[in-house]
């Protein structure tokens, strides 16, 4: 063998590869390269189903020190009798706070109902009673459903109120339920008038606000009103009866450059929360649509 063919460099003392720095990103890359596909494909899926299944048994086996645990203190006697105890304390504080909520409704249904019948005195013989089943569900308009409709001979265009004030009106019945539109809905509007002034005006729905109140609009910026006057029915549109209470003013501002005052009024009949109510006859007969003004 000629000398010349012979390899006469050193063999390497280590064996020499990729850097540790190129295997980390390339690792890296495949494992979010993995990760990708198995959410978009889920091909591992079935991998970590067979390995769940290999690993079962032992999650069992780890588990039964816990249980053997778990199954010796629930047979104690003492711990036995604490917890029957525990139950029982339980089911009496369930019971007391069942009693007194039923205490509480029927004490604001008695409050009510007694406010009500004051109300009913002042009201035509023609006023009968209802209850509210629930709020509509639509978001930007404010009604309520009551239990009366045309069976009870529940006319559209009925003025509602509750013990306190003008609550709304109905603006459609169905056979056996009528649906009321409050006077805090932006489509609703209702003709009033100051009884300190006399001046009357049309008070319209402002739900915009946490509790909703009406706004009397177009009014001059000489307009005669204050803080604390009492609006009530007008009874001009021949819907409301006139008299009735409707809302009290709650502030008075001038808008820059229109020449018009801003009137906000806050509502007499409680807009929420409320169970029983009286609905009047229109005094029209319902030949009249109902007075709602849609801008």
């Amino acid at each position: 063998m000629p000398l010349g063919t012979v390899d006469r460099t050193p063999p390497p003392f280590f064996k020499q590869g990729p850097s540790a720095l190129s295997k980390l990103l390339v690792l890296s890359a495949l494992a979010v390269l993995l990760m990708v596909v198995d959410a978009r494909r889920q091909w591992a899926a079935p991998l970590r189903a067979t390995v769940a299944a290999v690993l079962a048994p032992v999650q069992w086996l780890a588990l039964q020190p816990v249980r053997l645990g778990t199954w010796v203190g629930h047979h104690v006697g003492s711990l036995n009798e604490a917890q029957q105890a525990a139950a029982e304390a339980r089911s009496e504080l369930v019971r007391q706070a069942q009693r007194a909520s039923i205490v509480e409704h029927l004490a604001q249904e008695n409050r009510e109902l007694r406010t009500l019948l004051g109300m009913r005195e002042r009201l035509p013989p023609n006023a009968r009673g209802a209850e509210i089943l629930y709020e509509s569900p639509d978001p930007y308009s404010r009604k309520v459903v009551i239990d009366q409709g045309q069976a009870h001979t529940i006319q559209p265009g009925s003025p509602v109120m509750d013990g306190y004030g003008v609550l709304g009106q109905v603006t459609r019945v169905y056979p056996t339920t009528a649906e009321v539109t409050l006077l805090i809905d932006r489509h609703q509007a209702i003709p009033v008038i100051n009884t300190r002034t006399g001046q009357r005006s049309l008070a319209y729905g402002l739900p915009g606000e946490a509790e909703g109140r009406l706004e009397l609009r177009f009014e001059s910026v000489n307009t005669d009103a204050e803080p604390g006057d009492i609006l009530t029915t007008s009874g001009v549109d021949g819907i409301y009866p006139p008299g009735l209470p409707v809302a009290r003013v709650l502030k008075v501002s001038v808008l820059d450059g229109s020449g018009f005052a801003r009137i906000e009024c806050t509502p007499m009949a409680r807009m929420h929360n409320t169970l029983h109510v009286l609905v009047v006859d229109p005094a029209t007969d319902g030949r009249r649509p109902p007075q709602e003004s849609r801008p």
